[in-house]
């Protein structure tokens, strides 16, 4: 589905929103830290209960029911809908009326009676079709008990997880930030501090006291270097292939990654249950049945490409 998904972007949620940067990544890869909010944030004002039939917009001519405001919404990415309901209500309808009042520019000056753009509407109009029949068959071909357990025996070890603890020493360029006060070490500096902290854990200090003294990730310094729960895919490759193969109890040799260089700790490892990864094997047993309904279909279809115009593809190398 990755042409799909690329081709069915909403064009109204990139007109009207813009999209928030993600929070940078965290030494480890653990989940960010929340954040507290001491200033008062003004109350959200629910949605107002109006008839679906009454209208809610109007820009010239053109009227907007309550109802058809929903089914605009509704089009929407799940990340956009809530602040568009929520507290962008009134933003996203400022922003619908300026898409709105230029289309009928657009009009007014005949634009939409070019070649171009009757044939940009055309391959819309197509390219919403076909994601409403993806979305059918995606559903018509959910994987069924029996497919999700197979899955599951196959890949249980894509489902281990580990409970781990780290320390972190950065060095000059990594992304974790320097401390207040703290020298920036050199990498050769990082690796044999990191190299002196193991020998005193290996020589019995607490792992947990001594990375809540040295450990420069912050968030999980404070508790003991302690990242919870880690599943496949959470973290940065480096660290994760090390944390993977250790032994509960084993501390790690030092792991380079672009936060620093690591002391990984795990405590116990064991995999999720059938239950527990359900979710995770729905979505990922599913794509591969609906590409392969969606290849049955160009099987069956009547398809010709020019071989001048459109060559044979080169095998990857």
């Amino acid at each position: 589905m990755t042409l799909l998904r690329g081709l069915c972007l909403p064009l109204l949620a990139a007109c009207l929103l813009a999209q928030t940067p993600p929070p940078a990544p965290q030494p480890g890869g653990q989940p960010p830290q929340p954040t507290v909010s001491l200033s008062a944030a003004p109350p959200e004002k629910p949605t107002p209960a109006v008839p679906p039939d009454k209208v809610i917009i109007t820009v010239g001519d053109r009227k907007i029911t309550a109802a058809e405001f929903d089914r605009i919404v509704d089009s929407m990415p799940e990340q956009y809908k809530a602040a568009a309901r929520g507290p962008n209500r009134t933003q996203f309808a400022g922003n619908l009326v300026q898409m709105l009042v230029l289309a009928q520019e657009g009009r007014r000056q005949k634009l939409d009676q070019t070649p171009g753009f009757k044939t940009l509407i055309e391959f819309q109009t197509e390219n919403m079709l076909a994601t409403a029949t993806a979305a059918g068959l995606n559903k018509s071909n959910a994987p069924d008990e029996a497919q999700l357990r197979k899955y599951y025996d196959e890949h249980k070890g894509d489902f281990e997880q580990v409970k781990a603890s780290h320390i972190l020493v950065r060095f000059q360029g990594s992304q974790a930030p320097v401390k207040p006060g703290q020298k920036d070490l050199t990498e050769a500096e990082a690796l044999a501090k990191v190299q002196a902290l193991r020998q005193r854990i290996e020589g019995g200090e607490d792992f947990a006291k001594v990375a809540k003294q040295e450990s420069d990730d912050a968030g999980s310094g404070a508790n003991g270097g302690d990242l919870g729960t880690l599943t496949h895919g959470q973290t940065v490759p480096a660290f994760e292939e090390a944390a993977f193969a250790l032994k509960p109890g084993e501390l790690s040799q030092p792991v380079k990654t672009p936060f620093g260089y690591h002391l990984i700790k795990v405590a116990s490892r064991d995999a999720r249950t059938f239950e527990a990864a359900r979710p995770d094997l729905e979505r990922q047993s599913g794509p591969p049945l609906l590409q392969k309904a969606i290849a049955d279909l160009v099987k069956k279809a009547s398809v010709t490409l020019d071989p001048e115009y459109f060559p044979p593809a080169t095998p990857a190398q």
